[in-house]
Formats: structure tokens, sequence, C-alpha cells
């Protein structure tokens, strides 16, 4: 997509949302990126709810475009471990991957993350999946009628995502100092992902680095009850055919996991 369409898209989008929630001022001679900037706070903040299906086509050409401007990655493009062929490792944005099931670490309201602009994963699927992710979270928990729990999984549509599917499921809040539940809960956060993945016939799964960002789980540690967790499950369920990959965003997750994984 190029800069001018890009602008003419957000634009519409835009004054779309701000008539919407009656919000003052003038969003004349922005540019792109300061547009894409106001756009993503907007719908960070937005109640969930349904949209005027132009709003929504608009959305959903700008999303995709953009995310296949970024680069589709697929498992083919991920490292796989010498020692376990199930398991493999990829850096990079989670929203460009092209596989069955992508997890988000998402938060007990599990409606994604309401700061704007902000630069977790909850955030970021949430903005280019689009504003129907929000819509269709907020119907599981209106029917579930309670917070998510800890260590649970739900499953929704990616929308426009490359994936089919995203897991949503909450990690244990660590702070810095886990206890044996948190090692506990975080496992098991693993496992019933690939519950999930199970039940919905998946066979490739993203993992995230679930609970090692503001939830405080330090990283290392982290990283040995994932790939131990997920070992175990896999081991346990000889009828599954997942391949699961461990996605990583920087330079000290993908040096752990590579370490561990003797990669």
């Amino acid at each position: 997509m190029d800069t001018t369409e890009k602008r003419e898209l957000l634009e519409g989008l835009v004054r779309y949302l701000v008539d919407e929630r009656r919000i003052e001022g003038s969003i004349d001679g922005k540019d792109a990126d300061e547009l894409w900037t106001l756009f993503r706070a907007l719908v960070n903040t937005r109640q969930p709810g349904p949209a005027d299906p132009a709003f929504t086509e608009a959305q959903d050409t700008l999303l995709k475009a953009l995310i296949a401007d970024a680069g589709i990655a697929t498992i083919d493009d991920a490292t796989p471990a010498p020692a376990d062929p199930r398991l493999s490792l990829w850096r990079g944005d989670i929203t460009t991957l092209q596989v069955d099931g992508i997890v988000n670490a998402a938060n007990s309201q599990m409606l994604g993350c309401w700061q704007p602009g902000h630069y977790c994963i909850d955030n970021a699927i949430h903005t280019f999946a689009g504003i129907q992710l929000r819509e269709e979270c907020a119907r599981i928990m209106q029917a579930q009628g309670h917070e998510e729990p800890t260590a649970e999984a739900k499953v929704t549509s990616a929308w426009n995502l490359p994936s089919r599917y995203v897991i949503h499921t909450v990690g244990p809040i660590a702070a810095g100092h886990p206890t044996d539940l948190h090692r506990a809960q975080l496992a098991q956060c693993y496992e019933r992902c690939l519950d999930a993945a199970l039940e919905h016939d998946m066979r490739t799964i993203a993992f995230c680095c679930i609970s090692t960002g503001v939830f405080g789980f330090p990283q290392e540690e982290a990283a040995h009850i994932a790939i131990d967790a997920v070992r175990s499950w896999l081991d346990a369920h000889a009828e599954a055919d997942i391949a699961v990959i461990f996605n990583v965003f920087g330079e000290t997750d993908e040096a752990i996991y590579k370490g561990i994984l003797g990669i």
C-alpha cells in the first residue's frame, strides 16, 4: 500500500472514530504516520461493539495491507530445535505469523490492552486483528459472567491477522518474584493452550513469552517452564500432530531460547 492510499484510508477511519465519540479537534494536515498513531489510540480505547460496515471494510483493507507490507512469515521461517523437531524458534512480530493459532498474553478482562499505542503483545494483536476481536471477546466474557481466571485458555477468530485463531491466556503476575503457584500456573497456561489447539484441530501454534512482560516473570525461568511444559504435553498426547513455535521479539529472549533449545 502506498503512502497516499494509506493516508486516505486512515483519514476516513479516524474521522469516523472521532465523530463516533464526539471528540473535538481537527485532523486536517496530519500525515500518514500521525494518523496511524491517532487511529491506534482511538481503537485501543474504543468500547467493544459493532461499527458501520463501511468503517469495518476500510479498516480490514488497511490492516491486511499493513500486515502484508510488513511481510508474512510461516513455520518454514522458524528454526527447528536440533534435538526435538516438534519445537522451533522464530524471532519477529507475531501479528505477521501465518500459523493455525497464535497465543496472546491477555489480562483478566480479556478485552485487549486499553493503553493507547502500548507495545505489549495484547495491544498489538488487538490493533492488527481489528475492532472485531474486542467485540468477540466481550461476547465471550459477557456469557461467562466473570473475569478470566489465570492459566485457562479461550479461542477466538484472528480476524485480519494471517493466523486462523488467537488463543488467549492470562498468565500469573509474578512481579519479579515467582512462587511455586506462579510456576505451576505458567506451565498450565501452555498446557491449556495446547488443549485448545487440539480441540480446534490446529496443527501449528506459536507461543509468545507469557507473563515475562509487565507481569514480571523472570525471562530465563519462564523459558525453561515453557519448554518443559510443552514437551511434557506433546509426550503425553501422541495423537496430537502439533508443531510448536516459540515466538520471541527481543534479543535477550532469543538468546535464552536458543540456549535451551540447542539452536
